[in-house]
């Protein structure tokens, strides 16, 4: 198993194989949408999951991800691929409780690493308190790897990524620049320290962010992830119909991500989030790498968070002491028509 270079076997990894926002609103195109008084979020909402409200006070959050190799390490890649799928429930305000496997292997993939790989989602699924109860798989060239994932929320409680309100402030739980790192992996250009910290970064969790943010007036939450900051903090300001200000200063880039950005080593997702997200973003004087950094796709990123402004400060200090980089990044402000995010 040890002579296995997952990466290789893909052309692209993690969410950087996540199709562009643009084409997939375009995919979405002209299908019809059944109404239903208990479908609180659908499909045709550019959120992150869907959710069903059950009775009063129960409603079902359902969300579907998988991914190629982001990690030649088939344990590490299923605990990566399982923190991402569930990400999508945190984001909403909900706990997961369900979630089947899914998956897709090379017939000649040695049985022990297809082992790792269910092993791995499987003990990251029980550190979020949820349980596998199934899954499916089939062959493929290329491996795959995912979770379905049901959890509960109270349908008062659900969260939205187009909730956000003028006077919000803006967090962000994780560090950018994981995908510009997944592209230095690929070609073999990192060093151990800069992969460990990568592995341990997309293994992290979003439960105790997503356990900080309901104490609090949270209008509005998104994961960052495939789309980077850019496209989800755009997503964010159309859904609420407000703009959106990010201090960039206040951003936890990562030293090294940044380093090959100004080398020009970037992922590929990183241009298809420029080519849909660009023209709504005033970029100012801001420095270009640091700019692709901003768009850069994102593997089971840190959470996007719009609180009440009299809850931010409290927020943010707790925060501090339960998530791998607590950002006070920006504000929510009026539209005033134009550009929806402006940087500064």
């Amino acid at each position: 198993m040890d002579d296995v270079k997952l990466t290789k076997l893909a052309k692209c990894a993690g969410c950087g194989a996540k199709v562009g926002a643009g084409t997939l609103a375009k995919l979405l195109e002209d299908i019809r949408v059944h109404t239903d008084p208990n479908l609180l979020v659908g499909f045709d909402k550019s959120d992150d999951a869907s959710v069903y409200k059950v009775t009063d006070d129960l409603a079902l959050v359902q969300t579907v991800d998988f991914f190629p190799p982001i990690d030649d390490d088939p344990y590490i890649f299923g605990q990566i691929a399982a923190t991402n799928a569930l990400s999508d429930v945190y984001a909403m305000g909900g706990e997961p409780k369900l979630a089947l496997n899914i998956m897709a292997v090379p017939e000649n993939l040695p049985k022990q690493a297809v082992h790792a790989i269910l092993k791995g989602g499987y003990d990251k699924v029980y550190e979020a308190g949820a349980i596998i109860t199934g899954g499916h798989s089939i062959f493929d060239d290329e491996p795959k790897y995912g979770l379905a994932v049901t959890g509960f929320v109270h349908p008062e409680k659900l969260l939205t990524n187009s909730g956000a309100k003028v006077g919000d402030v803006l967090f962000l739980t994780k560090p950018l620049g994981i995908g510009i790192l997944t592209s230095a992996q690929k070609a073999e250009l990192l060093d151990e320290e800069t992969s460990a910290f990568a592995k341990k970064l997309m293994t992290t969790l979003n439960k105790s962010a997503r356990d900080v943010m309901v104490k609090y007036r949270v209008h509005a939450c998104t994961d960052v992830t495939g789309f980077g900051l850019m496209g989800h903090g755009l997503e964010m300001a159309q859904g609420s119909d407000t703009q959106l200000e990010i201090d960039t200063k206040a951003i936890d880039l990562i030293e090294a991500s940044l380093e090959f950005a100004r080398m020009g080593i970037l992922p590929a997702g990183m241009y298809r989030n420029r080519h849909f997200a660009e023209d709504w973003v005033e970029a100012g004087d801001i420095e270009l790498a640091v700019q692709d950094m901003l768009f850069d796709p994102q593997t089971s990123g840190g959470l996007l968070i719009a609180v009440h402004p009299d809850d931010a400060e409290a927020m943010f200090e707790e925060l501090k002491d339960a998530v791998p980089s607590a950002q006070r990044i920006g504000r929510v402000l009026p539209y005033e028509g134009g550009k929806r995010i402006f940087l500064k």
